[in-house]
């Protein structure tokens, strides 16, 4: 049985950072965002970062599933 842990943090950091970016460009004009984050969207910004990472997750789990040849039963 081979179970790749990859697969399930790219689907949960892509997830979440759809849902930061999301919420990060809804509120991004808010003044009550901005004054504690010196200007910049946290939310936005860190939404990004854990969506690239959660889709370079889901790509290595999808190249690893096409290089490994199939077992024979």
């Amino acid at each position: 049985m081979n179970f790749d842990l990859r697969l399930p943090i790219g689907i949960m950091f892509s997830l979440f950072g759809l849902i930061l970016v999301i919420f990060g460009a809804a509120t991004g004009k808010s003044n009550a965002y901005n004054e504690h984050s010196l200007g910049i969207n946290i939310n936005l910004v860190w939404g990004a970062v854990m969506l690239v990472f959660g889709i370079v997750m889901l790509v290595l789990t999808w190249n690893s599933s096409k290089k490994q040849p199939e077992e024979k039963k």
